[in-house]
């Protein structure tokens, strides 16, 4: 995070931020944690381990969020609700392929579980807490139907879950079934506008970044974004 300019103290933070990579192709899987509670974004696989380690530091499981229904984002899901007890939320437009998310039909790629059925729908709007923290659902469709980020403010610091749809340098992708590329570009240009340049942007794979860097140098956030997107 940014640290504050002209030399003014930055008050202590109450909450934490880890990344843990997880499934056969290292999503990142996000653990939000305050007050010895925690909210767990993308577990992509090894659900039981990630919960001995939450345990293992002290963490208690408040709720568990997918950003979409992609395997890689959801294989952990069933066995980290079942070690933890904690509900599962994510977009009801993408809930079916989550329950049906064990083997990508497309890539062939297998994922520990199939995803339980949420206990939560979650759409525009809607927010999700964490001890004092509110994160906004934004609805990002593209990558998938139901594709939602969650984005907020921690005291001074903003940060946004983005999931597949926006990467550092890169966007997800729109050619898997259900994806759309017009959709996407629409959701990328919709974070363009409504994240401030400070907040620290958390995708689904790759590094974390920043929107003042991909307003930047993220091209498909350009004037040319809809032809490299083929539209």
């Amino acid at each position: 995070m940014a640290e504050p300019q002209g030399g003014a103290a930055r008050p202590e933070r109450t909450w934490d931020l880890e990344a843990v990579p997880l499934g056969p192709i290292q999503t990142n899987c996000y653990v939000l944690s305050q007050g010895g509670h925690a909210l767990v974004v993308d577990p992509g696989g090894s659900g039981a381990a990630l919960a001995g380690h939450l345990s293992d530091e002290g963490l208690v499981v408040d709720l568990i969020v997918a950003t979409h229904g992609h395997g890689d984002h959801v294989g952990g899901v069933a066995a980290l609700k079942r070690a933890t007890g904690a509900p599962f939320a994510m977009s009801a437009a993408d809930a079916d392929a989550a329950r049906h998310a064990a083997q990508d039909p497309v890539l062939g790629i297998a994922y520990d579980d199939d995803a339980p059925a949420p206990d939560r729908l979650l759409a525009e709007g809607d927010e999700v807490a964490l001890g004092s923290w509110r994160l906004r659902v934004l609805e990002t469709p593209g990558h998938t139907p139901g594709g939602i980020v969650l984005a907020g403010s921690l005291g001074d610091d903003s940060i946004a879950f983005v999931g597949d749809t926006l990467f550092a340098g890169s966007v997800g992708r729109c050619d898997l079934p259900g994806g759309s590329a017009s959709d996407l570009l629409a959701s990328v240009r919709r974070l363009a506008r409504e994240l401030p340049e400070g907040c620290t942007v958390l995708p689904g794979h790759g590094p974390v970044t920043t929107m003042a860097t991909e307003l930047r140098s993220n091209p498909y956030l350009g004037p040319m974004g809809a032809s490299y997107l083929g539209l």
